[in-house]
């Protein structure tokens, strides 16, 4: 674990809010001086606590409007199987998410589709058919009560 003070949390905490701000905004936002901020913000690119920017894309303005969690259980629990299956996963691009788990199912996916077409198409097409698999459960999302990437920097509960 990478060691941060109270500085480098509000410097964190302003970035996940808006990963655009300017090394002056974050000063006025920590405290600090602008340059001190940017020599924190290097740090934490720097020992990965920081791993990257991106914008986050509106998928249903895009057109994804399914979300669906499918539980794969693999037809044999070897390293080679496990590792045929991890290649399958990081093949697909629906896949946002993939989750190694304990209890009935082995992984937990996050796949982000178009329609219920491409959904059964990814099931029937894609995961079924893998020597890998044994066993596909899928749910679909009816609704999103709560969605962020933010980590909890200060717990308020």
């Amino acid at each position: 674990m990478i060691s941060v003070d109270g500085f480098d949390l509000k410097i964190l905490a302003a970035l996940q809010d808006d990963g655009r701000l300017t090394n002056q905004q974050l000063a006025d936002i920590a405290g600090l001086s602008a340059s001190q901020c940017s020599r924190r913000r290097m740090r934490l690119e720097q020992d990965r606590v920081i791993s990257g920017y991106h914008a986050d894309l509106a998928s249903e303005a895009l057109g994804f409007n399914v979300i669906a969690f499918i539980h794969i259980t693999l037809a044999t629990h070897s390293p080679d199987n496990a590792k045929r299956f991890r290649a399958l996963v990081n093949r697909v691009d629906d896949i946002q998410e993939a989750y190694s788990l304990t209890g009935d199912a082995d992984y937990l996916l996050k796949a982000v589709l178009r329609d219920l077409k491409s959904l059964s198409d990814i099931v029937n097409n894609v995961l079924m058919p893998h020597q890998s698999v044994a066993h596909v459960r899928s749910s679909i999302v009816l609704d999103r009560l709560k969605e962020t990437q933010k980590l909890p920097l200060t717990s308020r509960r």
